[in-house]
Order: structure tokens, then C-alpha cells, then sequence
């Protein structure tokens, strides 16, 4: 009986110091700080960022990475820190310094006015480069010029091209010169004739009509015989013979330029051609203008040859649309006629 009762006293001693060890307990856990057991999870509800404690200013991208850590150390759940909700988030946006935000707005704006800068500069245009489906064996990139100059072209006849052909030409001197070499493509093309340029040139004064129309005998004769030219006799007296018909219109009209822009009302005619075959061997101002220079006695002015004429004293741009040397034929063409 007496061993029963002291196992009984045991149990109930034990029972008595595990009821006394919870109650220590839960006063423990009621003496806690107000924000250790309140604060922290309704935050972490309601305002879920954490902020380290620094003395300096955060930046746009500590604040990020703290949005995705989700952190649990918080100036807000400093030990013993009672101040109301308000005031954290207060606190939390002070910390994000308003001058990061501004530095990165003004990165952005930098951005976005040097994209703008590079989008508003036009890209080279395609028809003015070379297509290398048309031709495997020119370099990318190069000036694209009229379908008749090739690879295989002289440099002479390039160089007419992009310096001569075409450009309005006002000088009664020049025009005189390009009649004259325009009327030998009845016998040679237009690179064997650009190749005794330089000689035709010294040999008539720089194309000189005043001067040409008063050569002698034995001055037409030394240029017949003259190998570095090798022209018929007909093609030398014909230059001396226009040169003089072109005197008699300068004391009609005052001047070879002003008769001969007349046939284009002082204006060049713009064509704006495609293909090689849209352009035409003669037209109808060269055929009015071929039949009266006939008639007043000049000689090798076919309308085949007038056309030829007037395509490279650019009284006509024929030049065709993908040629770089179209829009700066152009230009000239739209200025005010110069000569008057």
C-alpha cells in the first residue's frame, strides 16, 4: 500500500513541475515587444520589402533586388520599435534616393535621343548602289550609272558620263565642241571620238568659232594631215563650215547658246527613263531642230545626231533613273537659265 502512494506522489510532482514549466512559458511569450510578435507578419502582408539598414541612399536596383529576395531584414522590424505603420513605409520610401531615379530617367532620355539621331539619318539608297543580280562582277557598293557603261567601258567614256553628259551647257564655245563631236559618231563611237578630244581641241582654238570660221587653206589642210586625229577631208571642212553658220546666228540671235536653247524654251526637257530602250534614238524638238539647222547651211546634223547633241549639252537628261548622275543633272536643269 505505501510503495502504491509514492508512485502516485511521483506522478502527480511530475505533472505539478510540467504545468508549472508552460506557464513560465507563456508569461515569457507575453512579456515580447509588441513589434517582435505583431509587427513583422502583418507587414510581411501588407508591405513585403525589405530594406537594409545603410547610411547611404538606395538605388533603384538594391530596391529591386530587395523586391525579389524578399528579404526578412528590415529597418522595420528593428528590436523594440513600436512606431506606427505609416511611418515605416514613410521611412522606406525616404530611403529611395530621388536623385538615382532622376539619373536613371535622364540615362533613358540620352538613349532615346541618340536612337532618334540614328533613325533620322537616311539610309543610302539602294538605286544608287550597285545590284549584284545585275552584275556578279562589280563590287557592292559602288555608283550606279546607265546600263551602257560597263565594266568594259574606257575610262574616257566614263569620265564623259559623269562630268560632261548631261550637264546644261550655256557656253557658246562648249556647244560648238559637242556638235562637233557629236557629228563624227556617224563614223567612230563615242569613246574613239573623247580620245582625240584633247587634239580637236588644240587644233581649233578651243572651239573657237570666230576663230575656226576664218581658218585658211593651209591651217585646214596641216589639221588634215594630222595622224594623231586621222579624220577625213569632209569631217574637217565640215567643223570649219559650221563654225561658219554659227557666226551668223551669233549676230541674229546674239549668241549660239540662246538660238540653240530657244528649241527647249530656255528649260531642259527632264526625262525620267527606266531601261536603255525607253530611250529614243531622235525626238521631235531634235527634228525641228535638225531641219533648221539645215536649212541654214550647217552639214552632218541629221536628227540622230542632234539628239546625240542635245543629250550632252543636257538640253535633255537622259540619264536614266537609277543613275547617280540623274538627280544632280536634275538640279541643274531646275536652276534659272544662266546666260541671258
Amino acid at each position: 500500500m505505501s510503495k502504491t502512494n509514492s508512485v502516485r506522489k511521483h506522478v502527480l510532482e511530475k505533472s505539478k513541475s510540467v504545468k508549472e514549466t508552460r506557464s513560465n512559458n507563456n508569461n515569457n511569450s507575453n512579456h515580447k515587444p509588441l513589434s517582435q510578435s505583431f509587427f513583422p507578419k502583418f507587414l510581411k502582408k501588407v508591405y513585403p520589402i525589405g530594406l537594409q539598414k545603410s547610411n547611404s541612399s538606395l538605388s533603384l536596383s538594391s530596391l529591386s533586388l530587395s523586391l525579389s529576395q524578399n528579404s526578412n531584414d528590415s529597418l522595420l522590424s528593428q528590436a523594440d520599435s513600436v512606431a506606427p505603420l505609416d511611418e515605416k513605409i514613410s521611412l522606406a520610401l525616404h530611403l529611395i534616393s530621388p536623385s538615382h531615379t532622376n539619373n536613371e530617367v535622364l540615362r533613358r532620355e540620352e538613349v532615346n535621343n541618340v536612337s532618334k539621331i540614328v533613325h533620322q539619318q537616311p539610309p543610302p539608297s539602294s538605286s544608287m548602289l550597285i545590284n549584284n543580280d545585275d552584275d556578279d562582277d562589280e563590287k557592292p557598293g559602288e555608283l550606279r550609272r546607265c546600263n551602257w557603261i560597263t565594266k568594259n567601258s574606257d575610262k574616257v567614256y566614263i569620265e564623259f558620263h559623269d562630268e560632261c553628259w548631261g550637264v546644261p551647257a550655256y557656253d557658246d564655245n562648249k556647244l560648238f565642241e559637242l556638235l562637233a563631236l557629236s557629228g563624227l559618231l556617224m563614223d567612230y563611237n563615242w569613246t574613239e571620238i573623247l580620245k582625240r578630244k584633247e587634239t580637236l581641241r588644240e587644233v581649233f582654238a578651243g572651239f573657237d568659232a570666230n576663230i575656226v570660221a576664218k581658218m585658211e587653206e593651209k591651217e585646214i589642210m596641216d589639221i588634215i594631215s594630222n595622224k594623231a586625229l586621222s579624220l577625213a577631208d569632209s569631217r574637217i571642212m565640215c567643223i570649219v563650215d559650221n563654225a561658219k553658220c554659227i557666226m551668223k546666228i551669233v549676230r541674229e540671235f546674239g549668241s549660239f547658246s540662246s538660238y540653240i536653247w530657244s528649241y527647249v524654251n530656255h528649260k531642259p526637257i527632264i526625262n525620267r527613263y527606266r531601261y536603255p530602250r525607253n530611250v529614243p534614238l531622235r525626238s521631235p524638238k531634235a527634228e525641228a531642230l535638225s531641219k533648221d539647222l539645215v536649212k541654214r547651211g550647217f552639214r552632218f546634223v541629221g536628227p540622230v545626231i542632234v539628239h546625240s547633241f542635245m543629250q550632252a549639252a543636257g538640253l535633255t537628261i537622259d540619264h536614266l533613273l537609277h543613275c547617280y548622275r540623274h538627280s544632280d543633272c536634275v538640279r541643274l536643269a531646275e536652276r534659272p537659265w544662266r546666260h541671258i
